[in-house]
């Protein structure tokens, strides 16, 4: 059994999907944020400054700046309503229209008459946006606030600002929890970048599209056609009976996670061609897996539903 992503025609677009400029608390202007992705050798951005009142709902339309081998998604950080420790919602949304309604959310406190943030989330869906759910560490989340999120395509695993700037850049135990659940959503490594400390160029999706076009690179996200990396690249994943068959860039380790504490590693020295036996693992009612560079940089895939 392939992983679909990597039987897909075309190629991966390497790109940053959680972004902030001066429109919002970022400290860069939107050409100098591009400009810096683009000279990094990122395909694509999308530029999500916070759609609060405080910055005047900003919603930047990036298309400018698209040029060769370089794209933008349009998007934003969506406010509103309070998760159960009382903080306000923070819902990444990419793709959306121009013409989005912006929220009621004058700043980052919650206020009366107010979208939940579940209804938030599926209005954005229905607008045509990618939705994941932002940084579950870093805001509090409990597993009740991610299951009211119905709407979400994501959760974002890796937040690198929130990495740096407080040590709390986990979703993982949420999206495997929802998995468990009977829930499938995939998972997202963005950098969060405000350009106010080192948050960025450390956490991105790869995204396989035949196109590095807004439209494809949606549809994409949308199908799960991704993985995501702080540097070490999967090249194919298949599962062969009670194996997995990775080919990769150089890695020490790949790791195989499932439901519960289902899990197994291999460690070994510039490992690029990988067979590795599931054992329990392999009876999972789902799977993923993760492999770590010699840096100790990791990439993950997005998690499947294995055939019982």
């Amino acid at each position: 059994m392939a992983f679909d992503t990597f039987a897909r025609p075309g190629r991966f677009h390497r790109g940053n999907l959680h972004t902030h400029s001066n429109r919002s608390d970022g400290v860069l202007d939107p050409a100098e944020v591009c400009r810096r992705y683009r000279a990094q050798g990122y395909d694509f951005i999308a530029l999500t400054d916070h759609m609060l009142g405080l910055y005047g709902y900003p919603l930047t339309d990036t298309s400018p700046l698209r040029g060769e081998g370089f794209t933008t998604l349009l998007g934003a950080e969506l406010h509103s309503g309070a998760m159960s420790n009382g903080e306000i919602w923070h819902i990444l949304a990419v793709g959306l229209p121009a013409d989005f309604d912006a929220p009621n959310a004058p700043d980052y406190s919650p206020c009366e008459n107010q979208e939940s943030g579940p209804e938030l989330a599926a209005r954005a869906v229905r607008a045509g946006a990618f939705v994941a759910i932002a940084h579950p560490q870093w805001s509090g989340m409990t597993l009740a606030d991610a299951c009211s999120i119905e709407a979400a395509h994501a959760v974002e695993v890796y937040n690198h600002g929130c990495a740096v700037g407080c040590d709390r850049a986990d979703g993982f135990q949420i999206a495997d929890l929802l998995w468990s659940q009977g829930r499938s959503p995939n998972l997202v490594a963005t950098d969060d970048a405000h350009f106010t400390e080192p948050d960025h160029f450390g956490g991105w999706v790869m995204v396989k599209a035949v196109e590095n076009e807004p439209e494809a690179l949606l549809a994409a996200l949308k199908a799960g056609d991704f993985y995501s990396s702080q540097g070490p690249e999967f090249h194919h994943v298949e599962i062969d009976g009670d194996a997995v068959c990775i080919r990769c860039s150089a890695v020490v380790t790949v790791i195989a996670q499932g439901a519960g504490c289902a899990a197994k590693a291999l460690h070994g020295e510039s490992m690029t061609g990988i067979r590795m036996p599931l054992d329990h693992v392999g009876r999972s009612a789902w799977i993923r897996f993760t492999i770590v560079d010699r840096a100790g940089r990791r990439a993950w895939t997005n998690p499947v539903r294995l055939k019982q």
